[in-house]
């Protein structure tokens, strides 16, 4: 799958006519994530059809923080006892209308938390926070766990990727 569509550091990608068919995501990718990487807000990494250098599908990723007290006992337990726990956010995640059931979704969100985990700043988890009932599946689906106190944000702590 990865050479079908490697995933590369947003450049100067064509992003007229990507459409995942969510408008908020959509607009953000075509008129604001550059501002946000020139900014040094966030990241923003393409999958890219290599047979057309058409943007398949996108993610955001950025530094973030997340209190100790909203995380499971089981895996606070683990942690330092410092009031927020360092982790990388999956802010944006999209996939492209023409590109959806081709387990690209997966493939993105495979990528961010390799990147995340291979970070030389530490960070626990990847967190991402679910949009809707759909999202929230398609990371339960994929090994991310719920907070104890916060709806709809999950994470996946990046010693399951790394294998400590």
């Amino acid at each position: 799958m990865t050479a079908r569509f490697p995933v590369e550091v947003l450049g100067a990608h064509n992003r007229a006519d990507f459409s995942s068919g969510a408008a908020t995501l959509d607009r953000y990718f075509r008129e604001q994530v550059t501002q946000d990487v020139r900014r040094r807000a966030t990241s923003c990494y393409v999958a890219v059809e290599a047979a057309t250098a058409r943007v398949a599908g996108f993610y955001t990723l950025s530094a973030g923080g997340v209190p100790l007290d909203a995380v499971d006992s089981d895996t606070a337990r683990r942690l330092p006892r410092y009031p927020s726990v360092p982790v990388a956010r999956l802010g944006r995640l999209a996939v492209d209308l023409a590109f959806r059931g081709q387990g690209l979704g997966a493939l993105l969100l495979w990528d961010a938390a390799s990147r995340a985990a291979r970070s030389e700043v530490m960070v626990f988890a990847l967190v991402v926070d679910a949009k809707d009932d759909q999202a929230a599946a398609f990371y339960r689906h994929h090994g991310f766990i719920g907070f104890a106190s916060l709806p709809r944000q999950f994470m996946l702590p990046l010693a399951r990727i790394i294998g400590r």
